[in-house]
């Protein structure tokens, strides 16, 4: 069928709105009519090619639909259901029989390599053939969509609400309601409030850390960090140390850090920010990062640690973050700006310069 797609064909390049053709689903996915994606940092960093995606490609990896077709061996969905998109598992290997999915032996292949779950490609422009991103490539009208990244939505949820739970969202709230799962009395500092870090504030919030420090560069994200929950701000841009300030307000400085900068300085000042014994989770894409490994880590029996979609199994916390968003808890959506899908570009930009938090194009 001919699907609508933006389209990247070269590294860095803006995304081309392109009419494509998209086979129908093989065993255990379905064609899903695309209503929403959120623009996250992760589709930026593969279209630079920080992290390798065969190009041309559809980005896009947080999308909702309405199903449209079921392929062969699909049970548990049917033609109508909405769902909501997530990463892509196995589901055979021992991290993904053991309950850790967001660790399965075919992450990086299942999610980066442009491929389908099967190893083939469903996109095609003429004759040269497209890579989905995640396995889904939601920059478009439709994609197919392998039943391991699906999340059924019930009814009442506005999709477009939904798609950018699929990777931010559930990385930041998550690093905190899965991964740390702090005592109600601790105390946590998060580094860098776009969308990954106000999640994690708002999950913070949820846990019950009677402080929780929220820090950035901009005053504006500040003001939101303090609306989700944060007690404490700090602007890196004005005080001479970070980690002093973090002293300031804890004494010996906090159990938990998180930082989602992707900054190696940022990631090293988070560390010091933490206490002896504590832990900083690392959410952003870093790349390099130096230390002084007895003094910074070892010596004070810290915890440092990089996790991956906030230690999440999609179809059970991504519910749970809902139910909290019902009941007032976790107000994300507030932090959300729309577009319309042709202004991709735009969204990216604004996203890239802080206009906005969080955008989501609206396919439908």
């Amino acid at each position: 069928m001919k699907i609508k797609a933006a389209v990247v064909y070269e590294k860095g390049q803006p995304f081309v709105m392109k009419e494509l053709e998209l086979d129908p689903p093989k065993e255990n996915e379905v064609l899903v009519k695309v209503s929403a994606c959120g623009v996250c940092h992760t589709d930026d960093v593969a279209r630079h090619q920080i992290i390798p995606v065969p190009l041309p490609a559809v980005f896009g990896h947080e999308g909702s639909g309405v199903i449209e077709e079921v392929g062969p061996g699909v049970t548990g969905f049917k033609k109508g259901d909405r769902v909501g998109f997530s990463y892509g598992y196995c589901g055979e290997c021992e991290a993904c029989r053991t309950g850790h999915p967001f660790g399965c032996e075919r992450n990086r292949v299942l999610n980066f390599s442009g491929q389908q779950f099967d190893g083939t490609k469903r996109l095609h422009d003429g004759d040269q053939e497209v890579s989905s991103f995640f396995g889904q490539g939601a920059f478009a009208s439709h994609a197919i969509v392998h039943v391991n990244n699906l999340i059924p939505v019930e009814e009442g949820f506005d999709l477009g609400m939904v798609a950018p739970m699929g990777c931010g969202i559930q990385t930041g709230a998550g690093a905190v309601l899965n991964y740390l799962k702090p005592d109600p009395a601790s105390s946590i500092i998060v580094t860098g409030c776009g969308p990954v870090g106000l999640s994690a504030i708002m999950g913070a919030k949820i846990a019950g850390c009677t402080t929780i420090i929220a820090c950035d560069i901009k005053d504006s994200r500040l003001e939101v960090a303090k609306e989700f929950g944060a007690t404490h701000t700090i602007n890196s841009m004005n005080v001479e140390s970070v980690v002093d300030e973090v002293k300031k307000i804890t004494r010996i400085g906090t159990n938990y850090a998180i930082d989602c900068t992707g900054v190696g300085p940022c990631v090293r000042q988070s560390l010091n920010c933490v206490r002896s014994l504590g832990t900083c989770v690392i959410l952003g894409a870093t790349e390099e990062l130096t230390i002084h490994v007895e003094n910074e880590l070892m010596g004070a029996g810290k915890k440092l640690i990089g996790i991956v979609e906030g230690c999440s199994i999609p179809q059970v916390f991504i519910p749970k973050l809902l139910e909290y968003n019902k009941k007032g808890m976790f107000p994300f959506d507030k932090m959300i700006t729309y577009y319309d899908f042709d202004k991709i570009n735009e969204a990216f930009e604004d996203t890239k310069n802080g206009k906005v938090i969080k955008a989501v194009l609206r396919m439908d």
